[in-house]
């Protein structure tokens, strides 16, 4: 009997980014990633717009007012204005001006919705991305899930979001690890959490992907995403606004993620939140912390973390954080579990008499773009 040939197509995300990554010419990943999740965000918000504008567009004989701010506020959809409408850029795709028009659009989105202010990257009108290359590109964020619904449509952009963040993670290497954990990591985590409803908090929240992960966690256990609300800090500006586009391409609300320059430790922006879950995978061991500057604070209940070394401050910082019943789970590096550098051995003692830890799970090597 002759056997059936079966060809397997490559799924939707990797084909867009080998395509991508094909247009990325003289830059680099690190910049070029702002430009790519930059569109898809910018497309996102776009079509979830106009799905609302064709329902207002059809009530018009009942009073309705496509152009009416508040009606696209009251359905949680970012209001677009005309000349940053996605269909409008398409056709402006193939003209040299095309950067300038990307950047204004962004401009225009960040004007007219004030939890965007700061958060879209105006990247598009430098001189090292050629304009032939960006409107190649808005032709093929175009394409994602074209004339679908906006379900189905934000799922899609979602989706391929995630993507690109891991595939840029891996394209930078070590640099990577600063806005990226492994998506087994985080799915390990939520999964052994459980994070049905509550408080959710991440102090390190890099490009937000432990936050994504409780709400689809909720969502595919029946649960109502509306009972967990998401706390976060995140000390790199670009890596925060990653984070800002990735929750609202979701639809989560973000508004209690903060950024500061200084860091968790130095500028807690949440000093008085009590969390029912911490997800976290801070930075492993690093030295300038600012240790020095608060020997005496707090928030080191259990012994003073060396100056050297920030993997027990951050321990002491989630413990603080956590409500009389809260659970936490983080990504340490695996030195910690043995390590005895000033006192860390007798924090790590005190952390276990104390009861605190429940269990350890030993991860396999290589897992991690920055170790």
């Amino acid at each position: 009997m002759a056997k059936q040939k079966t060809t397997t197509e490559e799924p939707l995300e990797k084909q867009l980014w080998k395509t991508a990554d094909k247009l990325r010419k003289n830059i680099d990943a690190a910049e070029y990633k702002h430009i790519v999740l930059g569109l898809i965000f910018l497309k996102y918000i776009s079509d979830a717009f106009e799905e609302k504008y064709q329902q207002l567009l059809a009530e018009v004989a009942q009073g309705a007012d496509p152009e009416d701010k508040d009606e696209y506020k009251a359905e949680n959809v970012f209001f677009v204005p005309q000349d940053a409408r996605w269909n409008y850029l398409q056709s402006k795709a193939r003209q040299p001006e095309i950067g300038k028009f990307v950047d204004e659009a962004m401009d225009a989105i960040e004007k007219e919705n004030a939890s965007l202010k700061g958060v879209l990257p105006k990247v598009f009108a430098r001189q090292n991305l050629d304009p032939t290359s960006l409107g190649e590109l808005i032709d093929l964020v175009g394409n994602i899930a074209l004339g679908d619904a906006k379900a189905r449509s934000a799922d899609v952009l979602g989706h391929v979001f995630e993507y690109f963040l891991g595939e840029f993670a891996l394209a930078e290497g070590k640099k990577g690890g600063q806005f990226y954990t492994p998506r087994s990591v985080v799915e390990l985590l939520v999964e052994m959490l459980e994070p049905y409803k509550g408080r959710v908090f991440d102090p390190c929240c890099g490009s937000g992907g432990m936050f994504v992960h409780s709400e689809k966690f909720v969502t595919e256990h029946q649960g109502k995403v509306n009972d967990i609300s998401i706390y976060g800090q995140e000390s790199n500006q670009t890596t925060w606004r990653l984070a800002k586009m990735n929750l609202a391409i979701r639809g989560i609300d973000s508004s209690q993620v903060k950024w500061n320059n200084e860091g968790s430790f130095l500028n807690d922006a949440h000093k008085d939140l009590k969390a029912d879950y911490i997800i976290a995978n801070p930075p492993f061991s690093v030295s300038d912390w600012g240790g020095d500057l608060m020997r005496t604070d707090g928030r080191w209940q259990y012994g003073t973390p060396p100056t050297g070394n920030a993997n027990f401050a951050w321990m002491q910082h989630f413990i603080y954080h956590l409500a009389p019943n809260g659970q936490a789970g983080v990504v340490l590096a695996k030195g910690a579990l043995t390590s005895k550098t000033s006192g860390e051995g007798d924090i790590r003692k005190a952390l276990v008499e104390n009861g605190f830890i429940d269990c350890i799970v030993n991860l396999p090597a290589k897992l991690f773009l920055n170790t």
